[in-house]
Formats: structure tokens, sequence, C-alpha cells
């Protein structure tokens, strides 16, 4: 009985750590990806950010005694009426406005008038949290942009906008929702190698697009389980766009790719 019963426990045992050890497993296992841009949006939502900044940043959030009557949001290039440098947003991060603004008696007057006032988060951020933060806001700003020579890749970014791939894949394609049943859990993003295993060639990218799928997994009898189990389903746009908007949002999402960008969003 004694034997039994110790057999038990060491059972037990393994099951728990197994269980507790599961998800460092898993993510050392299937490569779980995670960006600057996604670490500081779900910073800004553990901040309480999205209560005075609106959902997802998208504002709307009444302000009393406000100039502009709401909190000024992150998206729909919001940013460029208030910011004038990544520098600014650390500022206003760390101190609830750049020194340039506290020290004008006029912006202190205007933000006194004011119901809801921005916090200063110096004591509660570390350096490295500040940059997510930056990094996030910078690709939420929809400044971002392709130049205007890349004709293909500028609509690109208005068909992303007007289609909502944003809301799935994240800011500027950083990383994605939650996505339960899916194979690591969330919606791939743009930036990083989940990317690599998704797409190997211009065909696969145009599959994406216009089918939400790509033969190599569906026919594949794992991958095919996933696709059919996961919450978010790709939607197949061929049906909503035409050839040519497929072809300006790949190369939006091969501008994104070529990462020249990247230094604007830091």
């Amino acid at each position: 009985m004694r034997r039994l019963v110790t057999r038990v426990l060491v059972v037990l045992a393994l099951v728990e750590t197994g269980w507790l050890l599961y998800p460092a497993v898993r993510d050392r296992l299937i490569g779980i990806e995670e960006t600057a841009a996604v670490r500081g949006q779900r910073l800004a939502a553990e901040l309480g950010c999205f209560s005075c900044h609106g959902p997802g940043g998208g504002g709307g959030t009444p302000n009393p005694g406000s100039e502009e009557k709401e909190v000024p949001a992150f998206t729909e290039r919001t940013q460029m009426m208030y910011v004038k440098s990544t520098d600014d947003l650390r500022e206003y991060i760390l101190d609830g406005a750049p020194k340039r603004r506290r020290e004008d008696p006029d912006y202190r007057a205007k933000m006194e008038a004011a119901a809801l006032r921005m916090p200063a988060y110096r004591d509660f951020v570390s350096a490295a949290q500040v940059e997510d933060l930056v990094a996030y806001l910078r690709a939420a700003s929809d400044q971002v942009l392709p130049p205007e020579a890349e004709a293909d890749a500028v609509r690109g970014v208005e068909l992303a906008m007007e289609l909502g791939c944003h809301d799935c894949h994240g800011p500027l394609g950083a990383g994605g929702v939650a996505n339960p049943g899916s194979f690591k859990g969330y919606v791939p993003g743009f930036w990083g190698e989940d990317f690599d295993e998704l797409v190997r060639d211009e065909d696969e990218l145009r599959a994406w697009i216009a089918d939400g799928e790509i033969e190599r997994i569906a026919e594949h009898p794992v991958g095919r389980r996933f696709f059919e189990r996961q919450v978010i389903k790709m939607p197949a746009y061929k049906r909503f766009v035409s050839d040519a908007d497929i072809g300006a949002l790949m190369a939006w999402v091969r501008w994104i790719r070529a990462g020249a960008w990247q230094p604007l969003t830091r």
C-alpha cells in the first residue's frame, strides 16, 4: 500500500510540475514571438492608458474643461498635433508633458482647467518599458508611412486601415491579438520569424490575402486542425477587393518586412 501511495504521489508531482512548466516549455519549443510594440501595448493596458485614451488608444473619452473636449487618441495621426519627436513621447510618459510645455504658463493653465490630466509615470516604469511604450505609440500613430515614391505600398496602407488589418495583426503589423485555438495562441504579425514560417514566397503571400489560407498548411493534417479550431480566421479578401488592391496590400507587407521604417518607431 505504501508503495502504491508513493507512486501515486510521484505521478501527481510529475503531472503538477509538467502543468506548471508547460507554458515555458511550449513557448521555447514553438517560438512565441513578441515585439517591443506588443509589449508596449500590453503595458499601456496595465498602466490604465486606455481608460483615458479610449479602447485601443482610439480616443473619445470626454475631458470637460479642455480645449479639445476629449482626451486625444494615439491613432489616426492625432499624435502629430502634440508630439514633435520621440523624445517628446518619452517626456509625456515620464513627466506628463515635455519640458517645453511644462514651463509654458499658458499650457499649465490649460491643463489645470481640464478635468483629466496626463499622469507622470517616471516612478512606475523602467527605461526599457519606456522604450516599449514609445515603440507601441509610434507604431499606432499611423504616421510611420511608406515614401510617396512607393505608390503601391502607400495604397496598401490605406487599404489596410480601411479593412482593419491592424485590429488583428497589431499596429503596423507588430503582432496580433490573442487567438484561442491557434497554433501559437495569437494572430501573427509581420515583423519577425512568424511571418517567415507562414509565408515562403510571393504566391503564398497573395494566397493568404486573397484566400485566407495556403495549401501548404491547409492540407497538412496538423495545420488543418489548427485552421479549423482557431477562433479568429484570416478572411478571404478576394471577395471584397480587386487584384490590384491585393497587389497593393502585398506591397505594404513587403515594405514592413524591409524594415527601413524601424528607426522611426524609437
